[in-house]
C-alpha cells in the first residue's frame, strides 16, 4: 500500500513540475506590466459583490480616483475587464466598434434570453439583422406615425390604472404600459391576456438575468432561464402565425416591426429565419420591460419631488393642449414643441440612467493611454465615469436641465443611449415614449412622493424598492 501512495506521488510530480517549470519560463504575450491599473478581486467571483454592494457609481468612481481616470481593470462574471472612463475612453470604444473591439454579451445572459444554439454564437450573428435596419425602422421619420397610438393607449392607460385610484405605484404601472405599447407596435398584440402571456415570463427573465448564474430549481437565474424558454415558444408561434398571414395577405406587411422584419434580407439576399426573428424581437422586449420603463419612471419621480420644475413642464405642455380639441391625438408637430419637457427627460437620464453601461470584447490586443489591453480581454464603458463628474458637469448632483439649452454637454459625456455605429437604435422611440407618457400624466394629475426616502437599488436598473408609491391629485377638466 505504501509503494503504491508513494508511486502515485511520484508519478503526480512528475507530470507537475515540468508544467512549474514551463509556466514560470515561458514568456508572457503581452508586458504584464503595461496592463491597467486595478484589482481583479477573488478568482470566479471577480469584483462582482463590490460592484453589487456599492452599486455602480461607487464602484466606478473609487477606482478611477485609486487607480486611474483613464482605464482601470477589474474582473466581472469570471471575466477579466478593462473599464474605460471619461469622455476620451467613450469615444474610443464607440470609434473602435468592429475595429479593435467586438459586441460581447456574458454566457449566462446569452443562455437566458437565446435559442440553445445560439448561445456560443458569435454575438453579430445572433440576430442576423443589420444593426442599420433597426436604425432605419426606428429613425424619427418611421416612427412619427406611431405618436397617435402611443397617445391613445397612454390615455386608456391612465384611465384605466392611474384614475380610479388616490394612490398609485408608478413604476410597476411605467412597465406595464411601456411593455403593452412594445406588444402593440412591435407584434400587433393587443389583448391584455396575450401580452400577459409574454410579460409573466420576460418577469421572470429580468429577475434572474444579473443574479448569480447558478441554475438551480429555486434559483433566481434558474428563473430566468425557465422564463427565457417560455418568452421563446410564445414569440415563435407569433412569428410562425405572422408568416402564414403574410403569405395570405401581403398588404399586412407594413403594420408593425415584426412583419417588416419578417421580410428583410441581409447582405447575401437571404430572410432570417424563425429563431433569428425572435432574437432580435426579445432584444427589443427587454428594453421596453426594463430601460424605457425604468426612464419613464423617474422623469416622473423628478416631477414628482421638484414642484419648479414640474410647473414649467406644465406651462409647456399646457399650450400645446389648449391648441387642441379634447378627442384630438397628439402629433409629430406637438412634440417638436416639448422642448423644455425634452430637457428634463434627458437631465433625468443624466442623473439615473436606466443602462449602466455596455461590454465589448478586444479583437486583438491593442495599447490605450500607455496600457495594453490583451486580446479576449473585454471591455466596458460606464454611464458613470461622466454623468456625475464635477469637471464634465457643475454641480452634478442637482437636477438642472438647463444643462441641455444650447449645445449642451460637452460629446461623449451623456451617453444614456451608447454612441458610435451601436449607438441604441431606440433612442427616438424612447424619447417620443417619455414625452407622451410624459403629456398624459400632467394634464391630468400632480403627483406627491408617498416615501420621500425610498431607497433605489441595482437590479438590471435602478429600482424603487417600494414601486415609487405616489398620491394623485387630479387636475380639473
Amino acid at each position: 500500500m505504501e509503494d503504491f501512495l508513494l508511486y502515485s506521488l511520484y508519478t503526480i510530480l512528475a507530470l507537475l513540475v515540468p508544467l512549474y517549470l514551463y509556466l514560470l519560463t515561458r514568456k508572457p504575450k503581452f508586458n504584464k506590466s503595461k496592463l491597467p491599473p486595478g484589482n481583479i478581486g477573488w478568482p470566479v467571483l471577480g469584483e462582482n459583490v463590490d460592484f453589487a454592494r456599492g452599486g455602480p457609481r461607487k464602484f466606478i468612481e473609487e477606482r478611477m480616483s485609486k487607480y486611474s481616470s483613464q482605464v482601470f481593470k477589474t474582473s466581472f462574471m469570471g471575466e477579466k475587464v478593462s473599464v474605460f472612463c471619461g469622455p476620451a475612453g467613450n469615444k474610443f470604444l464607440f470609434s473602435n466598434e468592429d475595429k479593435a473591439v467586438t459586441s460581447w454579451l456574458p454566457r449566462s445572459m446569452r443562455k437566458a434570453l437565446l435559442f440553445p444554439s445560439y448561445v456560443d454564437a458569435p454575438l453579430k450573428e445572433v440576430g442576423a439583422l443589420q444593426h442599420s435596419f433597426l436604425h432605419e425602422i426606428l429613425k424619427p421619420e418611421a416612427l412619427k406615425k406611431y405618436i397617435p397610438v402611443m397617445d391613445a393607449m397612454a390615455r386608456k392607460h391612465l384611465d384605466a390604472e392611474w384614475a380610479p385610484f388616490e394612490e398609485v405605484k408608478v413604476y410597476h404601472l411605467a412597465k406595464k404600459y411601456t411593455f403593452a405599447l412594445a406588444c402593440r407596435l412591435f407584434l400587433n398584440i393587443e389583448d391584455p391576456e396575450h401580452v400577459k402571456r409574454l410579460a409573466d415570463p420576460f418577469a421572470r427573465v429580468m429577475n434572474g438575468l444579473f443574479s448569480i448564474p447558478l441554475d438551480f430549481p429555486g434559483t433566481a437565474y434558474n428563473g430566468a432561464i425557465k422564463g427565457g424558454n417560455k418568452v421563446r415558444e410564445e414569440l415563435l408561434k407569433i412569428v410562425t402565425n405572422r408568416k402564414k398571414e403574410l403569405v395570405e395577405d401581403e398588404s399586412s406587411a407594413g403594420r408593425d416591426l415584426l412583419s417588416r422584419m419578417i421580410l428583410v434580407k441581409d447582405e447575401d439576399g437571404k430572410l432570417m429565419n424563425e429563431m433569428e426573428i425572435c432574437n432580435n424581437i426579445v432584444g427589443l422586449l427587454v428594453a421596453s420591460f426594463d430601460t424605457t420603463s425604468c426612464a419613464v419612471t423617474f422623469v416622473l419621480k423628478y416631477l414628482s419631488e421638484l414642484p419648479h420644475i414640474y410647473e414649467k413642464v406644465y406651462q409647456e405642455i399646457m399650450e400645446i393642449a389648449e391648441s387642441k380639441g379634447p378627442e384630438d391625438l397628439l402629433s409629430w408637430e406637438d412634440i417638436q414643441k416639448m422642448t423644455y419637457s425634452w430637457n428634463v427627460g434627458r437631465e433625468s437620464l443624466r442623473l439615473t440612467p436606466p443602462a449602466q453601461g455596455s461590454f465589448r470584447e478586444a479583437k486583438s490586443d491593442f495599447d490605450y493611454a500607455g496600457f495594453t489591453i490583451p486580446k479576449g480581454w473585454k471591455t466596458f464603458w460606464s454611464v458613470y465615469s461622466t454623468h456625475r463628474n464635477a469637471k464634465h458637469f457643475a454641480n452634478p448632483d442637482v437636477f438642472d436641465p438647463s444643462r441641455f439649452e444650447g449645445s449642451g454637454p460637452a460629446p461623449f459625456t451623456f451617453i444614456p443611449f451608447g454612441g458610435g455605429p451601436k449607438m441604441c437604435p431606440g433612442k427616438e422611440y424612447a424619447r417620443l415614449e417619455i414625452l407622451v407618457f410624459m403629456y398624459n400624466v400632467v394634464t391630468r394629475f400632480k403627483m406627491e412622493r408617498l416615501i420621500p426616502d425610498e431607497k433605489i437599488i441595482n437590479l438590471a436598473s435602478p429600482t424603487p424598492v417600494n414601486g415609487l408609491p405616489v398620491r394623485l391629485q387630479r387636475r380639473s377638466a
